[in-house]
């Protein structure tokens, strides 16, 4: 394709239908006559009177050459390919200074796929980049289809009908409405297309081997064992065998005579494209690529790597891969290992996503050694298209899942990831251990945008998000073997019952380090306490309102099965909603005695888990009630805030950008104009280059001043006054700077004012609220106290916009420093509202304007009552990589 010179390549995009195939979704180009033509020849003579309202059997030259020819700016045309063919369009050309007229038309064949939901979604974006706002359609009353695509888009849809035509009418202003129709659309068409991989009715592994070692082998026979009830098929090109490993065998994926739905690829790299065409032309739906020497090596391994993704994508077909392990499905009638690991877990109600290959296989192991069955296992590789992402949109609605695990190593998409994991942490837990947090590394073969945000960002995404934050694997087991079986505490008081003063005492400290608080005394019984013992303690503490969760340490002095209080346990502990943690003769997993068994043989839920000590249990037991709360806490909403002019802010950076092509630091009457788009002021600093010109400044403020130092070298010193205070008069003002000027000195250039006059503002508590533009997250803002020691103890707490109500309020609550906010020592509290207000108005500018590249409130006191805002920095630069979470739906 030889695409224009104004080509929008933004504009592309691999896209999911309805039915979780994909499709590729670009702008028209002129050299797309003949694909038009031949899209159009397959189109019903029906559908093409919707479009056009009267009998229009071809099309002519003229037409071909206007419908292919656009500005793709005021006239565009976006169109869906799978393979060779285009199976959809749609246009819109603009009639007026914000108003444009859009129109669809779809094959028949490919009608009912949500085709005309996703051009809408897509062209809206793009007419809004391009200024336009509203959209006009023209529909014959008996196309239901397209009224059904307009009425259900989310969009506030305006109707009236006019000499037989339905006229059709709505602003294209993303909505909550329109967000929740969209993210609901791709919640479920994201799902469909990862059960079409976890639910094959038939399975190829390509690279089949009978040689004992290899990996085709070991694939092969892997899925042989796993009790898979579908059909399997061995393909080799170098074998004229009819089976192998008991498998039937083929020469190529063509020759295998019914139809194949999942493809397990172990051939070289170079081989890889073409297995694809061939599973293309079979009709395959998913592939599991196995094989290395991709990203991982390098320049042209990348290459190899887009290509085989472009090439599936194309198609409409997912890949896990390449360089994966593979996957796994225990559900009753799929039974599915196609994985190089040997192990086939039980049947469990834990997912697990794994980008690590290396770590699979252990992992896998250490899972069946604690009991923990799983539902579905995905381990990505390089994750060049199947991501941990596509992975939650499925198991939010899984019903076999309850609990999901992530290892992550890089995220691809960071601000669609915590939008996925926010929804689904609101259903079911999410345990996540991502590696490289400190370094903010990422694994070769993984292509991501480096990120340059501090590793805290992460972990306060996550906690934005609801997520369980783990820092090591053991610690993602231990949560995950607490909430599989146990439900969620109540809240944070936790009764202790033993048999060790020793381990009662590791217990206690470690719920002191973790936040959690002891249920009145613990209750210590005698190294030789037998089960009656036991249980007249449990009785009391099950029975006890005040405790919420319970900890049982057992440890007899002599060799004992324990099955005596593991009997007593289990009595005591059934039917309660309180969760239960044990130190069960030091097992670390689910003890057969405290087992309630499934239907499977495997631990049910009421099974009660045991730790290797009670540092492990409460720890886990404190991460599942920290969940909890997260969960019990009413989530609001994103506020309004009416008096925002976002229009006017977007025509302030688009002229702004025109007088700075490569982008500038915007001077205070720019950053105060942009500012004031968002209800945010600044107190106004007039510099100043004399005492004369300070003392006339000060009096025509009416004096009570600052005077203060700006170089940046100058800033936040903890050796130097940048700024004096409590200006009265002349006097107060000369003193001032001649003692200001021989600590700082005076600049040697006297355009560039090194001091500014300000009004004093009321006292108060400073803190900073800035924002970032970074190429990974996109919008993060950041909020901390101000001052040397907050800086050095990286005192911060982060969020990815939009902020709710309760992202705001935890934002400030969070950091270690916010005491001081809250009348420390006798001090007057900080009014929280005013400072929630700010970090709210940021959010929604750096969220608005990505042009904003940074935004720095680097000066705010917040008083009784009220905030000012005293020195401000925003700087605006041309966006050069765009963000990757849009509103209009796509793979990224």
């Amino acid at each position: 394709m030889q695409a224009p010179a104004d080509y929008p390549a933004d504009f592309e995009a691999d896209v999911v239908l309805r039915d979780g195939a994909t499709a590729r979704l670009r702008p028209i180009t002129p050299s797309d006559a003949d694909l038009l033509v031949q899209f159009y020849a397959r189109v019903s003579e029906q559908s093409k009177y919707y479009r056009f309202f009267a009998p229009y059997p071809q099309l002519s030259d003229r037409d071909v050459a206007r419908f292919t020819q656009v500005d793709y700016h005021d006239r565009l045309a976006l169109i869906v390919t799978v393979g060779n063919e285009m199976i959809g369009v749609g246009r819109y050309e603009r009639t007026g200074r914000r108003t444009a007229e859009v129109a669809f038309l779809i094959e028949d064949a490919h009608q009912g796929r949500g085709l005309g939901q996703l051009l809408l979604e897509h062209l809206a974006q793009a007419a809004r980049e391009n200024g336009i706002a509203h959209f006009v359609a023209e529909v014959l009353p008996d196309n239901r289809k397209m009224i059904t695509v307009f009425t259900e888009a989310g969009y506030k849809v305006a109707r009236e009908f006019e000499d037989g035509v339905i006229m059709v009418e709505f602003d294209i202003a993303p909505t909550d409405t329109s967000f929740g129709v969209m993210q609901a659309r791709e919640q479920r068409s994201e799902a469909l297309s990862i059960a079409r991989l976890l639910t094959p009715s038939s399975v190829a592994v390509i690279g089949a081997s009978r040689r004992e070692g290899t990996i085709g082998n070991a694939l092969l026979r892997n899925l042989r064992d796993s009790g898979f009830p579908g059909r399997m098929y061995a393909v080799n090109a170098d074998t004229s065998a009819s089976e192998i490993e008991g498998v039937p065998a083929y020469p190529t994926i063509r020759d295998v005579p019914d139809t194949v739905d999942l493809v397990i690829v172990a051939v070289k790299a170079d081989m890889v494209s073409d297995v694809v065409l061939d599973c293309a032309a079979k009709g395959v739906r998913g592939l599991v690529v196995v094989s290395s020497g991709f990203a991982e090596i390098g320049d042209e391994g990348r290459r190899r790597q887009r290509q085989l993704v472009g090439l599936a994508r194309s198609y409409g077909m997912r890949v896990i891969g390449p360089n994966a392990l593979g996957l796994i499905n225990t559900a009753a009638g799929v039974s599915l290992n196609a994985t190089l690991s040997p192990v086939m877990p039980s049947r469990g109600r834990v997912a697990f996503f794994c980008q690590s290959g290396a770590l699979g296989v252990p992992i896998l192991a250490d899972m069946a050694a604690r009991g923990v069955g799983l539902s579905s296992f995905v381990s990505a590789g390089n994750r060049a298209d199947v991501s941990g992402n596509d992975l939650m949109q499925f198991w939010y609605s899984d019903e076999s899942t309850e609990v999901v695990l992530l290892y992550l190593e890089s995220l691809g998409n960071p601000r669609k990831f915590s939008r996925v994991a926010r929804r689904l942490a609101g259903r079911k837990p999410v345990i996540a251990l991502k590696s490289g947090r400190a370094t903010q590394g990422v694994p070769v073969g993984q292509l991501v945008r480096r990120s340059k945000l501090p590793g805290a960002t992460i972990d306060s995404m996550f906690r934005q998000s609801g997520l369980i934050g783990v820092d090591t694997t053991g610690e993602l087991f231990d949560v995950a073997q607490l909430l599989a079986h146990q439900p969620l505490p109540k809240g944070r008081r936790v009764a202790i019952v033993s048999n060790s003063d020793a381990l009662t005492l590791l217990a206690l400290d470690t719920m002191a380090g973790v936040g959690l608080q002891v249920a009145g005394d613990p209750r210590n019984l005698s190294p030789d306490a037998s089960a009656a013992d036991f249980g007249a303690a449990l009785a009391e503490v099950f029975a006890d309102d005040r405790v919420h969760s319970v900890v049982v340490i057992y440890t007899p002095p002599v060799q004992s099965s324990g099955a005596e209080v593991a009997a007593v346990l289990a009595a005591a502990a059934a039917g309660s909603d309180k969760p239960v943690v044990s130190t069960f003769l030091a097992s670390r997993s689910v003890p057969k005695e405290l087992q309630v068994p499934d239907d499977d043989g495997g631990a049910a839920r009421g099974s009660i888990p045991s730790f290797l000590n009670p540092q492990y249990a409460v720890g886990a037991l404190a991460k599942a009630t920290q969940y909890a709360e997260w969960r019990r806490r009413s989530d609001s909403g994103v506020p309004e805030l009416p008096d925002v002019d976002t229009f006017g802010a977007e025509a302030f950076v688009t002229e702004y950008l025109q007088r700075h092509p490569k982008g500038a630091d915007l001077d205070d009457s720019d950053r105060q104009l942009l500012l004031n788009f968002y209800g945010i002021s600044v107190l106004p600093a007039f510099p100043v280059l004399s005492a004369d010109e300070a003392v006339a400044r000060a009096a025509d403020l009416g004096f009570e001043v600052i005077l203060k130092a700006t170089a940046d070298q100058w800033r936040m010193r903890p050796d130097l006054a940048d700024i004096w205070r409590h200006i009265h008069d002349e006097e107060d003002m000369r003193a001032a700077w001649a003692e200001m000027t021989q600590t700082f000195g005076v600049a040697a250039d006297p355009a560039r004012a090194q001091f500014v006059v300000q009004k004093m503002a009321p006292p108060g508590v400073p803190v900073v609220i800035s924002a970032l533009e970074d190429v990974s997250f996109g919008p993060v803002v950041t909020f901390g106290l101000s001052g040397v020691a907050t800086d050095l103890l990286g005192d911060r707490s982060y969020r990815m916009p939009p902020l709710t109500d309760r992202d705001a309020a935890e934002m400030v609550r969070e950091v270690r420093a916010a005491p001081l906010l809250y009348g420390y020592r006798g001090t007057d509290p900080a009014d929280i509202a005013a400072i929630e207000n700010l970090l709210h108005r940021v959010s929604r500018l750096t969220l608005d304007l990505e042009e904003v590249v940074k935004l720095d409130l680097r000066s705010v006191l917040v008083a009784v009552q009220g905030a000012t805002v005293l020195d401000a920095a925003i700087r605006i630069a041309p966006n050069e990589k765009p963000r990757q979470d849009t509103p209009a739906r796509r793979l990224t």
